[in-house]
């Protein structure tokens, strides 16, 4: 169990990008979720002892993540957001060191270790190529690999999907999906089909706080038959804004798409909708 207990941090520039946050996640993949700037990655370079915090306390099981940092890096992997390899080192080369790194010295050991873990994430086959030729879904499995290095109890992966072609997307997603039953990884992301797909539990952070948690299924079945539609003009948009709880207005056709949260029918030739995760996501962060 990680236990995040009022976490709160202050930035020198005066940007306050946690506010007294508090989660309790247990072994599986979880969610969080967040515009850019909503404090995710604050929290996981906390979490990952890559930063202090002002107030407040984490613990991983036993560990006081503050006081023992050593400790929980022995059983932490993480794939930050912005991810830098040696551009002319082989995957093979680089996972020999990052594993000496981990304290494996035995040659025998690192060498059965290190192809576990390229064929996990079917990389086995460019073991040679130099990292720098790697595509974007490539380098993210790469680091996936790295990450599994020292047998994680916790992993961190920090908007993993960013700029991934839809089918490396898949492969990394599945890959997480292998790997995340009976250890805490954490999915910090913006895309909600990430975590719709992923994770049985999550959390929607925005302007440095908690706004909602829960499971996904449970939280889009408690918006069903209060998520309405219309077609609109666009210099329409502000006057349904004040009238009404607007979810989204999106651009469909030439003509904008409202999407509104209504107890009961709002009538005015608004139609009922599907309740979807991503409705849950902008009623939080709007």
């Amino acid at each position: 169990m990680l236990q995040i207990s009022n976490l709160s941090k202050t930035y020198p520039n005066g940007v306050h990008a946690l506010k007294d946050v508090t989660l309790n996640i247990s072994n599986g993949m979880f969610g969080l979720l967040g515009p850019n700037g909503a404090g995710k990655s604050t929290l996981m370079r906390t979490i990952a002892t890559l930063q202090d915090a002002d107030s407040g306390s984490i613990m991983f099981g036993d560990i006081d993540v503050f006081k023992q940092k050593q400790e929980l890096r022995k059983v932490l992997g993480y794939l930050p957001q912005e991810f830098g390899v040696y551009p002319k080192v082989s995957a093979e080369e680089m996972l020999h060191y990052i594993a000496r790194l981990k304290g494996i010295a035995d040659a025998k050991e690192r060498k059965e270790l290190v192809k576990a873990l390229l064929e996990q994430v079917n990389l086995y086959n460019h073991r040679n190529k130099a990292l720098g030729g790697y595509s974007g879904g490539m380098k993210q499995r790469f680091g996936i690999a790295q990450a599994l290095i020292g047998d994680p109890k916790l992993i961190i992966v920090d908007e993993p999907t960013a700029g991934l072609d839809p089918a490396e997307r898949l492969r990394f997603n599945n890959l997480l999906s292998e790997i995340g039953e009976n250890i805490i990884i954490i999915l910090s992301t913006h895309i909600v089909d990430d975590v719709r797909e992923l994770c049985n539990d999550m959390a929607i952070i925005a302007g440095g706080q908690v706004v909602q948690r829960g499971n996904p299924e449970a939280l889009v079945k408690g918006l069903e038959n209060r998520i309405w539609s219309k077609r609109v003009r666009k210099d329409e948009v502000a006057q349904y804004q004040k009238d009404y709880k607007l979810v989204i207005a999106r651009l469909a056709g030439g003509s904008m798409m409202v999407y509104i949260n209504s107890e009961t029918d709002p009538g005015n030739g608004f139609v009922s909708e599907k309740a979807t995760l991503e409705d849950i996501y902008f009623s939080n962060i709007s």
